[in-house]
């Protein structure tokens, strides 16, 4: 629209319903008189929006209802102005020229009601934003069509595959330095006024940009930008990703600009402390030995209720459900988005996603030439050091791109030091203008010291205070840490998508994981806790002094040694997906899941510590088995590379298909979902079982598991939506539970394990306010656990078969964002969980390592008991601050409280047992960002503090009595204070 008929700026113009002392008032003011009262106006209005946020869109209604005749355009504007809520700016002069209206609507929209109030009127009208702006008509037609072309655009920009809006995303009127940027639901508006042939810029990080020309239009509506990497649609297609205001699950979207600017020295999982239901630990500080729940639901070990996937490829253990972060801990260098999917989720296939879904999409076929090299230092001697190289999309269909990344530190505790070495690789090939083909490696190498949990009474104790490590000690005047992780696993995938005509498509990856690692520990026939320090309990282990025990030792046999435990997995998976479109309104997707995994365990010895050999005779019954050395060579004297105390292999298959419709109709949205999956387990034990026995590898073990849900999402306006799912799923239980004390015995009272689940959610969405609330409601039944555990008087093996058990889990969840400024940005989350068992169980028998029960525990009193091992309640605030267009602040909060220790079920031996419950603890951090011109290239330094004020806080519990006293826990202290500097050049 062409604003050059207003004789001064519009800010400075009269109000068409305020009576005329106050105009006359107003016009009498001196020029910096009316600014500083435009200023405070502002700030008002700002201010009283922000207390009227709860108010709903209705509110802001422009159906319009009018019945006047021969009124003053005063009279009728007021009405609108209150019906409406939008403002009415002109300037006063042109009341007088204004002619009387006759006008009589009902429930009429309003531009077509400014339409009719306008038509004999010597002036027109325009909507910039929520106001209504009057103006003189232009005199000849030709100024008509530039008007029309001219004045606010607006549009909302999304990213093209996922609907995502893309929050922050740059518009540029090009030729100019006039910019903008879009609102929390995408939304923009900009004055092109000043351009004769406008061209819009739109723009954001990870995205390849797009030029508009405007023409005629102000309205462009919604703009979809691509991924700057092709193999998006692929990830949508095959990773299952819930779109917001359609997809009816509970989700939540982190992009890349957050990934890099939050990061620093962190694990994947603790950049989604801010989102609801979520709650993630260090555990004992390793490098990427994080765990995190979901709703209650765990990721560790024997209980994986968490599932995570690369691009749609679980990567889950098949064998425990565990998610082992370090394995992939340079993805975040390549991740695209984090999303994560609470509550039943919007996978088609079968995965251990009773709590949630982690999903990562990676950057695949970057269309854009580029990289950058980036170098960041921290707290604890941290270093990491990465590069990425793209060639872009040549003209030939080749792209490629490479990263590497090599991260190292002490840790910040005792005994902690890691070095890593990441790596990620895609080369991809457009086969034709309907077909890509492209190959993917990720995967990373890496080693870290670990810790166990130990008592309050010890970290207090301890001159380290919570840095403290039981098993950190000194060897050859070098410090040395033997309980320790080592593993690589890359994940090299081929993906193929192919559009068939413009209803169709299929999308296939084949994909494997080569595993090969483990962890290790302190072995022999002297405990750890006897072992000679170099001074008191609270120093490091001597294992000088135990080198000189092992080598003084009359046969040469080691007392004491270390051993790893090892893990050689490999994985393969095809899952393909067809897509067609059906009538207007149907989506229809059908495909396969096929998975197969081979993994074989067994003890190493890797250093005899002075001595000759390890004396590892076996012991047990030949026919039952045993826990303990091998059975085809009972007298066994092991040297480093031996394998000693267990030797096993162990296979997991499954077999699926899925269907999933979906119906889509202006604002309604509507999905079911029914996948099935022949699961089945086999094991062959070669240190229990002699080679000629046929029982050394056990027959398949086969269960049947489904999943069947639905959902609705319905639009009720551009600003608010509801959506509700409810689902029933089964999943196999875990291999430790199939399988009776570490043989091949079968546990029969194994079954699958169940969840039924529903869920409810309310949105509101402007471009400034953004609420979800969510309400959920999830029953989980026949849950079974296999402890097993060691008599020390006995010095047998022990296990305690548990099943049946049933918990409930429900809360409510509220997420709000709000961005009074295009500068600052404030936000929050409140997420309260009522987690507990449902039902006592019981009677448990526990069976010695022969397969014989020796005992009955009647009942388990586990009714009304809390589900611990995760804060029930947490809370989180942030802020962002924009101080300069180069400069970004940032600051969060988080609170968690109403954490029960993790109690074994067996331990519930009476009832109204009282678990100790950890003290409610709250963490800051903060991050800054500054961007520049480095030599001309693209820079940024990137700034993190976490836990800014040190605050010492216990973050993990196993109280294994039950007892609920602190004196008998056992605990991880959370993190100090962390820092990280980086930079980052980009080209």
């Amino acid at each position: 629209m062409d604003f050059s008929t207003f004789s001064k700026p519009l800010h400075l113009s009269g109000l068409a319903n305020k009576i005329t002392p106050v105009i006359n008032c107003f016009s009498r003011m001196t020029p910096e008189t009316k600014r500083k009262l435009m200023m405070r106006i502002k700030l008002i209005t700002i201010l009283l929006f922000a207390a009227c946020l709860h108010l709903s869109a209705s509110s802001f209604s422009q159906s319009i209802s009018i019945s006047e005749k021969n009124a003053s355009l005063e009279t009728v504007l007021n009405k609108i102005e209150q019906q409406s809520g939008y403002d009415v700016f002109l300037q006063t002069e042109l009341l007088t020229k204004s002619t009387k209206v006759s006008i009589n609507v009902k429930n009429t929209p309003m531009d077509k009601v400014l339409d009719k109030v306008f038509k004999d009127q010597p002036f027109t009208y325009a909507i910039v934003g929520h106001t209504i702006v009057l103006k003189e008509k232009t005199a000849t037609k030709t100024a008509i069509v530039i008007t029309a072309a001219a004045g606010v655009i607006t549009g909302k920009v999304v990213d093209a595959d996922t609907k995502e809006p893309l929050v922050g995303a740059s518009v540029l009127l090009k030729g100019t330095s006039k910019a903008t940027s879009a609102g929390l639901d995408g939304s923009f508006k900009i004055d092109v006024s000043e351009a004769t042939n406008p061209v819009l810029v739109i723009s954001y990080i990870g995205y390849v940009s797009k030029e508009i020309e405007v023409a005629d239009k102000t309205k462009l509506g919604e703009i979809g930008l691509k991924s700057s990497a092709t193999g998006m649609s692929e990830v949508v297609v095959n990773g299952d990703v819930a779109i917001d205001r359609k997809t009816p699950v509970a989700v939540t979207t982190i992009g890349p600009e957050f990934i890099a600017e939050h990061i620093g020295a962190q694990d994947i999982p603790e950049l989604l402390v801010g989102i609801p239901g979520v709650m993630v630990t260090a555990q004992g500080g390793g490098y990427g030995d994080s765990r995190i729940s979901i709703r209650g639901f765990s990721s560790k070990s024997g209980n994986g209720n968490v599932a995570f996937t690369i691009n749609g490829i679980p990567v889950n253990d098949p064998e425990t459900g565990a998610i082992y972060w370090s394995d992939f801990s340079g993805i975040t260098d390549v991740a695209s988005s984090i999303q994560v999917q609470r509550g039943l989720g919007a996978s088609k296939i079968i995965i251990p996603s009773f709590g949630g879904t982690v999903n990562i999409t990676t950057r695949s076929t970057d269309m854009q030439q580029g990289g950058y090299v980036s170098q960041t230092i921290g707290s604890d001697g941290y270093e990491k050091t990465a590069v990425l190289i793209s060639t872009g999309l040549n003209s030939n269909g080749w792209a490629a791109t490479f990263q590497g990344s090599r991260n190292s530190g002490n840790g910040f505790a005792d005994g902690l030091n890691f070095l890593g070495y990441n790596y990620f690789a895609n080369v991809s090939k457009v086969l034709t203008p309907n077909q890509t083909l492209s190959f993917n490696i990720i995967g990373a190498s890496q080693t870290h010291g670990q810790r166990a949990e130990e008592s309050i009474a010890d970290y207090q104790q301890a001159p380290q205070g919570i840095k403290w490590n039981y098993y950190d000690g000194v060897k050859n005047g070098q410090e040395y840490n033997p309980y320790n992780n080592f593993f690589s696993e890359p994940l090299v995938s081929i993906n193929h998508d192919w559009t068939i005509n413009d209803k169709s498509s299929l999308s296939t990856v084949v994909y494997g994981l080569f595993g090969n690692g483990g962890g290790g520990d302190i072995g022999g026939s002297v405990a750890v806790g006897d072992l000679p320090r170099i001074g008191n309990f609270y120093t490091p282990l001597d294992f000088d002094a135990v080198q000189r025990t092992n080598a003084a030792s009359a046969d040469g046999s080691a007392s004491t040694y270390i051993y790893d435990s090892h893990d050689q997995t490999n994985w393969y998976g095809l899952r393909s997906t067809y897509k067609t479109i059906l009538g207007k309104y149907i989506d229809l997707s059908v495909g396969i899941d096929l998975r197969y995994y081979v993994g074989n365990h067994y003890d190493e010895v890797s250093d005899l510590l002075g001595a000759d050999y390890v004396q590892y005779n076996y012991s047990g019954n030949p026919a039952l088995g045993t826990a303990s050395g091998n059975i085809n060579n009972p007298v066994y004297n092991a040297v480093v590379g031996s394998k000693i105390d267990y030797y096993n292999r162990d296979y997991v298959e499954s077999g699926g298909a899925f269907a999933q419709a979906e119906y889509s109709k202006n604002n309604f949205t509507a999905f079911a979902t029914l996948s099935g999956s022949e699961d089945a387990d086999k094991r062959t034990d070669f240190f229990n079982y002699l080679n000629s026995d046929p029982n050394q590898t056990s027959r398949w073990v086969n269960y049947t598991t489904y999943q069947a849900k639905t959902g609705a999402n319905y639009n009720i306006n551009s600003q608010m939506n509801v959506f509700a799912n409810i689902g029933y799923l089964t999943k196999p239980p875990y291999f430790g539970n199939v399988f009776e004390n570490y043989t091949n015995q079968i546990n029969k009272s194994a079954i699958t394990e169940k969840l039924f689940s529903y869920e409810l959610g309310y949105g509101f969405k402007t471009s400034d306010f953004s609420a979800k609330v969510n309400l959920y409601r999830t029953q989980y039944s026949d849950r079974a656990f296999a402890s097993s555990y060691s008599d020390p008087t006995t010095e047998q093996l022990y296990t305690a078969n548990v099943s049946g058990v049933g918990e409930l889990h429900q809360g409510a969840e509220l997420e709000l964002k709000y961005r009074p400024i295009k500068e600052i940005s404030v936000g929050g989350m409140l997420s309260l969980g009522d987690w507990y068992y449902t039902s006592n169980a019981g009677p448990v028998s526990v069976q010695n390592n022969q397969g014989a029960v020796i005992g009955t525990v009647k009942q388990i009193y586990l009714k009304n008991e809390k589900v611990g091992d995760a804060a029930q309640t947490t809370a989180a605030a942030f802020a962002d601050f924009n101080v300069l267009p180069q400069i970004k602040l940032g600051v969060i909060y988080n609170f968690y409280g109403n954490y029960t220790s993790y109690v074994p079920f067996q331990n519930y031996t009476s009832a109204n047992l009282q678990p100790y419950k950890i003290p409610n603890y709250s963490l800051w951090s903060v991050n800054g960002v500054f961007k520049f011109k480095m030599a001309g290239f693209d820079s940024e330094l990137i700034a993190t503090v976490n836990n800014l004020l040190n605050t010492k806080y216990i973050s993990d519990s196993e109280d294994y009595s039950g007892a609920g006293q602190a004196s008998g826990v056992s605990v991880y202290y959370g993190l100090g204070r962390v820092f990280t500097t980086g930079l980052k050049v980009k080209f």
